[in-house]
């Protein structure tokens, strides 16, 4: 018991006291009760993190730090901080502190008058106002020089007073040259060295912003003086040529026995015994006759009008020639008065008279019986299609195609140009009246057809779709509603004459090659077949109604640039190629009985 009692006693001590007997026991651990029940601050800690996300999102990001533990918003990267640079910019500045599409702009502390008059102040004088002082009396600058001139500016000297400083300058600079120099030394060093000053250029004289050159020649020799007259004329006839073209003599030679008959008829007569029309028109396929006349390429051939007795032929050897068709074969005369090659001929309606085109930039008007040139036209451009009007109260109208985008119109009578039309992209290759030639088609280098009213420069149809190229010869059907194109991707394609001037998708004929020629097309009389040369020497016939190759005839070495069928004669075809041969084809006479008379 006492012992116990003891205990409760020391127990006692140890709770008021922290003074304990060595002699005691351990003192005893005791954890303190709340009677309180429990609460949960999850919540609590949550809105407490909330809190300091949110001020840590508002607040702007410092740009010297490298690492960023949460994800930014939009403003707070592009929101104004100080500083000269901000990281996340572009251009080293933030949004906000934009005024202007390049940066921050401040507002100008100066006006530009006072800017201009400080800028060239200090470049002439030396000196010049300090904008960053608040009065803006105090300079920067050479100050010496600021006294000197009592602080004046560019625009505060009086005209008057430059002039007269001008002068003094003048009047010391020559003093000094004539005491020989001696006073040269105390010229400004400046001066001297500064290409704007007076003594720069006085000192300066054979250089080229001197205001005299000295040493020029008054007076050229008499070598001289030659060469110049010489090198004048030159240029002014190469001048005199480029816009009107080369002069050449005109001169004709008749090959024939006589130029009249006995009954007094003329040599480009037709025959009598002509037959009235080609009512059934064959295939070609032996050869008839051979022409060789022209020493370089025929670049084009034409059967005289309505009867086909003759035919004309013009020449890279700057000749046309004319041969007969029906009796002797031989050339009957020849046309010189180009003096580069023939581009192009035509003939008027009766063939008493024909028009040739040059790449001497000529345009010649030739009677067919006399060989005399009646008229001569030229722009200074290369003429590269020629063609009158085909109605017969209109055979003085002259148009031509020319190289530098234009169709001229020309009145034959008093050679004036009546009329231009000028819409082309490129060079003008062909000319086909249509419509009871009221209008007429055109195409150009442009890769593009366009349809005109004679006598109005106005375009009333334009063709041009991505995939067309360059029709460099079109020729018109007997029926006249369609047109036949050559177009260089080696097809031919088929126009309507009509109101709409329509693409006839179903007709197309190909298998030649004709890629970068001129390849002339052409059409039977009676309108049953297509023809037309081809680059590699042949001659193509195509039925028009079904589209197919009927027959290819190899008839020249090199291009077949030309293809005509005789007006009159049913199976006769004349070619001409760059081999510089004219051929004339025909059908097989025993053959041609056969089929008259129905035997397979």
């Amino acid at each position: 018991m006492d012992l116990i009692q003891s205990y409760t006693a020391d127990d006692d001590d140890h709770h008021i006291s922290d003074h304990s007997s060595p002699d005691s026991s351990p003192p005893r651990l005791i954890i303190p009760k709340s009677s309180a029940p429990k609460v949960d601050d999850t919540m609590l800690s949550l809105t407490v993190a909330d809190a300091i996300t949110n001020k840590t999102l508002t607040k702007p990001l410092d740009p010297t730090q490298h690492v960023v533990d949460f994800n930014p918003t939009y403003d707070q990267l592009w929101a104004p901080i100080q500083g000269p640079s901000h990281p996340y910019a572009k251009d080293g500045l933030a949004q906000g502190m934009r005024n202007h599409k390049l940066g921050f702009v401040e507002n100008a502390s100066i006006e530009p008058f006072v800017f201009d008059e400080q800028y060239n102040t200090f470049y002439k004088y030396g000196y010049a106002a300090d904008p960053s002082a608040s009065a803006g009396f105090n300079y920067v600058g050479d100050l010496d020089n600021l006294q000197r001139n009592d602080a004046v500016s560019v625009y505060n000297i009086p005209q008057s007073e430059q002039k007269r400083r001008k002068i003094e300058k003048k009047r010391e600079a020559l003093e000094r040259n004539e005491d020989g120099g001696e006073d040269e030394v105390e010229v400004d060093k400046e001066e001297v060295e500064n290409p704007a000053t007076d003594t720069w250029l006085s000192k300066n004289r054979k250089s080229p912003w001197a205001g005299k050159k000295e040493g020029l020649q008054e007076e050229l020799s008499e070598e001289q003086k030659k060469y110049a007259e010489e090198y004048a004329k030159k240029k002014g006839e190469e001048r005199d040529g480029k816009e009107k073209g080369e002069v050449v003599t005109d001169k004709s030679t008749f090959h024939g026995k006589e130029e009249k008959d006995y009954q007094g008829r003329s040599w480009i007569a037709p025959p009598k015994d002509a037959k009235a029309a080609n009512d059934h028109c064959y295939i070609p396929k032996r050869l008839v006759h051979t022409w060789s006349g022209h020493t370089k390429g025929v670049s084009a051939i034409r059967f005289f009008p309505k009867y086909g007795h003759l035919i004309l032929s013009a020449g890279m050897d700057c000749k046309v020639k004319i041969w007969d068709v029906c009796n002797s074969g031989k050339c009957m005369r020849t046309y010189m008065g180009h003096s580069k090659a023939v581009r192009d001929i035509s003939f008027c309606n009766d063939g008493t008279k024909f028009l040739t085109a040059g790449y001497d930039k000529n345009i010649k008007y030739w009677d067919t019986e006399t060989g005399q040139v009646i008229s001569t036209f030229s722009t200074g451009k290369i003429p590269y299609v020629v063609k009158l009007n085909p109605d017969d109260d209109k055979q003085n109208i002259l148009l031509a195609g020319m190289s530098d985008k234009k169709i001229v119109q020309w009145d034959v009578n008093t050679g004036q140009i009546t009329q231009e039309y000028d819409q082309h992209l490129g060079a003008v290759n062909t000319i086909t009246f249509v419509d009871n030639n009221r209008r007429f088609v055109t195409s150009s280098d442009d890769k593009s057809l366009r349809v005109w009213e004679f006598g109005i420069p106005v375009v009333i149809k334009y063709i041009s779709e991505p995939h067309m190229h360059s029709m460099p010869a079109i020729s018109l059907h007997p029926n006249g509603n369609w047109l036949a194109a050559q177009s260089l991707d080696n097809q031919i394609l088929i126009y309507s004459t009509r109101e709409r001037f329509q693409l006839n998708k179903k007709k197309r004929f190909a298998g030649h090659i004709v890629a970068g020629y001129a390849c002339q097309v052409n059409f039977s009389p009676d309108g049953r077949f297509v023809m037309s040369g081809d680059g590699e020497g042949k001659c193509w016939f195509w039925d028009w109604k079904s589209c197919k190759v009927f027959r290819t005839l190899k008839c020249h070495n090199g291009v077949c640039i030309g293809a005509e069928w005789h007006p009159l004669e049913q199976s006769k075809v004349a070619t001409c190629g760059w081999d510089g041969l004219i051929k004339y084809w025909n059908f097989n006479h025993w053959r041609q009985k056969q089929l008259k008379k129905g035997k397979p």
